[in-house]
């Protein structure tokens, strides 16, 4: 009879706050470290905005079990917590959308690759030797997916969960259309095709609004527009995009925890 040895592995929470001198504030970050790491695993990274929600998850117990029984692949967790100034600063870096919400976003992108990663880097004291990747919720979705999508040669892969991808610049009851969707817009004028993975996610309860009144609600029509332009770009289902739409899913934290560890497994095979 053979017996199989199932590796627990624990995962450790550790608190830090960034002096940012691009926010001119401090930034509060939630690192997440599994336990025992001898240098010789592949080591991923995963940025996550909103850290604040992340902390009402059971965020280490989906971590821990996520890398059950891996012996090779150790993933860390840095949860950036938002400020009161998130509606400024998260959005697409350079576009504020017709509320003037977003100013900021350029900002943030740069404390995100200029000071956030390397501070995490010296912190883990380890070469990440696997993907790096970047994900959010809602408006912490956009602004992940925009940071991600600018900044190639610091991330991998892009999460987003029911991410806020109707950011306009004009609004409803101002000749709206569809091309003043803003990160629609950024993709479309974007001649390159960086390597990269997307993993989109909503829920069919994510809201109820449906301005172009053909029955699917806006959430999902913006986030497929997304796809669609990825396809045409030339990146392919399933090795570069996943779609996850979530039955009964909600726009809140439950439904982005129940979905979590299948974000986790696709895009860092853990």
């Amino acid at each position: 009879m053979k017996y199989t040895t199932i590796l627990s592995v624990k995962v450790n929470t550790t608190n830090f706050k960034i002096s940012s001198n691009y926010l001119k504030r401090e930034v509060e970050i939630d690192i997440y470290t599994p336990e025992g790491i001898l240098g010789n695993e592949k080591i991923e990274l995963l940025l996550l905005n909103d850290g604040q929600d992340v902390a009402k998850m059971n965020f280490s117990q989906i971590l821990e079990d996520a890398h059950h029984a891996k012996r090779n692949h150790r993933l860390i967790v840095v949860a950036i917590k938002a400020s009161d100034d998130r509606l400024m600063e998260y959005g697409v870096a350079g576009v504020p959308d017709f509320k003037g919400r977003g100013a900021k976003a350029n900002l943030y992108a740069d404390f995100v690759v200029k000071e956030l990663l390397p501070f995490v880097k010296k912190k883990i004291a380890m070469p990440v030797t696997g993907k790096v990747g970047f994900a959010g919720f809602s408006l912490g979705g956009l602004s992940a997916f925009d940071i991600a999508w600018n900044n190639p040669a610091s991330f991998d892969v892009a999460g987003v969960f029911s991410g806020a991808f109707w950011w306009r610049k004009k609004d409803l009851n101002d000749g709206y259309t569809d091309a003043d969707r803003i990160m629609h817009q950024q993709l479309e004028n974007t001649s390159s095709k960086p390597d990269m993975k997307f993993w989109l996610m909503t829920g069919t309860e994510d809201e109820v609004a449906d301005r172009n009144k053909n029955l699917i609600i806006d959430s999902i029509d913006d986030t497929i527009d997304v796809v669609k332009i990825l396809l045409n770009k030339g990146y392919k289902r399933p090795d570069h995009i996943f779609y996850y739409e979530k039955v009964g899913g909600k726009h809140n934290i439950p439904t982005w925890e129940s979905v979590m560890p299948a974000f986790l497994n696709w895009a860092f095979e853990v």
